[in-house]
C-alpha cells in the first residue's frame, strides 16, 4: 500500500493518507479511519519515493 504523510510546512498534519484532492478551498485528504480534512492551502511538493507531500498555506485575502 502507498500511503502518504502530508505536512503544512514543517509540521506533520495527517499521516496513512491514500487521497489528495486539490479543490477552490484548498486540499482534501482522506485516510481509511478518519475523518477526511480540508486544509487551506497547496501543494508545494510530492516526494513519492519517501511518501511525502507538502503543503503550503494559501495567502490570507488581501496578502497577495
Amino acid at each position: 500500500m502507498c500511503q502518504a504523510t502530508v505536512y503544512l510546512k514543517d509540521k506533520k498534519i495527517m499521516q496513512d493518507v491514500i487521497s489528495v484532492e486539490v479543490t477552490a478551498e484548498g486540499v482534501h485528504l482522506a485516510t481509511f479511519f478518519e475523518e477526511p480534512k480540508l486544509v487551506r492551502g497547496r501543494i508545494r511538493y510530492i516526494d513519492l519515493l519517501k511518501h511525502r507531500v507538502l503543503l503550503e498555506s494559501l495567502p490570507e485575502m488581501g496578502d497577495e
